[in-house]
């Protein structure tokens, strides 16, 4: 065998693949040193010996939203087997996520991981982290990867043109720096204003769909719930007007309301909310088990059975004390008040309190590193197989660039590590034809 003459085997999914790359002198810039464009750097310059892959990154520092998520733990993903079950957890890009796991899914994600000495573990809520903890883990592993198989990082090179010149892409950043490539990967995150995209749909043609926040907590200005900071419950939260609603863990801040039921709703009800400028009326159900019609016909029998017993002590609900003594207040009970002796006013208010408790919300505040916009590429110009603009040969998108976002809990990682990697190995196709 020539010396010249190089082969690379991939054993993936079961599937040997013998590939030759000689002579094989293409570029690929990635634009975005996020998880997604590092997934997608690492994978094409192991996929495809010989491709020079160059990251180009605005920030002084790569893998930052790595780094804080899941409070400095990293929520790799999410544990899920179904990829129809997983898509629904995406408010956009629910069709678009459903093609593209049948080529890259939460099992490709442990093993990849796990093939490079990272082992997760996974929470009772699902969520899924490194087992030491610790975000610095995922950082190191893809570090590796990337010394590892030679991908050259530009820091500080904040890109202000991308445009196509002959058969190559030109990259042009300030201060008079560019990088020319065969292929672009644009996997630089979302941006809040859609004429931050100008630089990609000007030369490219995509369309954008309009950002908008989404994972945020609702704010409650001078409400006396705020008091509660720190009490948690589960619950089933609603919006007045929408048919949407969200179930799950909800946190009282001391500006408003929090948690996973919060953020869930706010990322299905993202665009909605955002018509409405932040002003809309929530509903709290305290006890999910019931509705008040249920719950009604439950006190009424208790009443009967326990006259004696004082509200505060009804051992059937279960609610943290300083949450159930406020929901109490605010409908008129005495602390010392009996069942016997509950007016019919206050039954029905309490009754009210526990199962469609209302508040006014006025604004949002983000979620710590949570953060994410709805909005971007438009999936319909994507190619999911391949993550190919539909537009433009050799121009690919990854992650949140694209108009998908998931709710918390370790979903918009899986989408940046599927779409990183499908769009390597299409990449790395294309250098070796």
């Amino acid at each position: 065998m020539p010396a010249c003459v190089r082969y690379w085997a991939c054993n993936y999914r079961g599937k040997l693949h013998l590939w030759n790359v000689k002579d094989i002198n293409k570029h690929l810039v990635v634009i975005g040193g996020g998880a997604a464009g590092f997934f997608c750097a690492v994978n094409a310059a192991r996929l495809c010996p010989g491709l020079r892959v160059t990251i180009v990154e605005k920030a002084g520092k790569v893998l930052q939203k790595v780094k804080v998520s899941g409070g400095g733990r990293c929520n790799v993903t999410h544990a899920c087997d179904s990829i129809v079950e997983m898509a629904r957890c995406y408010p956009r890009g629910e069709k678009f996520v459903r093609k593209l796991y049948h080529h890259f899914f939460v099992p490709d994600t442990l093993r990849w991981f796990a093939e490079r000495g990272v082992v997760l573990k996974t929470e009772s809520d699902g969520r899924m982290f490194p087992v030491t903890d610790s975000s610095q883990t995922i950082i190191d592993c893809l570090l590796r990867e990337a010394n590892r198989y030679r991908v050259e990082l530009l820091l500080h090179f904040s890109v202000t043109e991308v445009r196509r010149s002959k058969d190559a892409w030109l990259v042009n950043g300030a201060g008079g720096r560019s990088v020319e490539a065969d292929f672009l990967c644009i996997a630089c995150g979302g941006f809040p204003k859609k004429d931050m995209f100008d630089w990609i749909t000007g030369p490219t043609g995509h369309s954008i769909a309009e950002p908008v926040p989404s994972l945020f907590t609702f704010n409650l200005p001078g409400h006396p719930i705020t008091r509660l900071m720190g009490v948690s419950a589960p619950a089933q939260v609603k919006i007045a007007g929408l048919k949407m609603e969200s179930a799950g863990p909800l946190l009282i801040t001391h500006w408003g309301l929090s948690g996973p039921a919060v953020l869930r709703l706010s990322a299905f009800a993202a665009r909605e909310l955002h018509q409405r400028d932040y002003a809309f009326t929530v509903m709290v159900n305290w006890l999910p088990d019931f509705n008040e019609a249920s719950l009604r016909e439950r006190v009424l029998r208790h009443r009967q059975e326990k006259g004696s017993q004082k509200v505060a002590n009804t051992e059937w609900i279960q609610l943290p004390a300083r949450l159930w003594a406020f929901l109490q207040e605010q409908a008129g009970v005495r602390e010392d008040m009996r069942w016997a002796d509950l007016p019919a006013q206050a039954q029905n208010q309490l009754i009210k309190n526990l199962c469609g408790y209302t508040l006014e919300a006025r604004g949002k505040t983000t979620f710590k590193e949570e953060f994410v916009t709805a909005g971007g590429i438009d999936t319909a110009e994507v190619d999911p197989a391949t993550l190919m603009s539909r537009k433009n040969d050799g121009l690919f998108f990854a992650g949140e660039i694209l108009n998908v976002d998931g709710i918390t809990g370790g979903y918009n990682f899986q989408h940046a590590w599927s779409s990183g990697f499908t769009a390597a190995v299409a990449i790395a196709a294309h250098a070796r034809a």
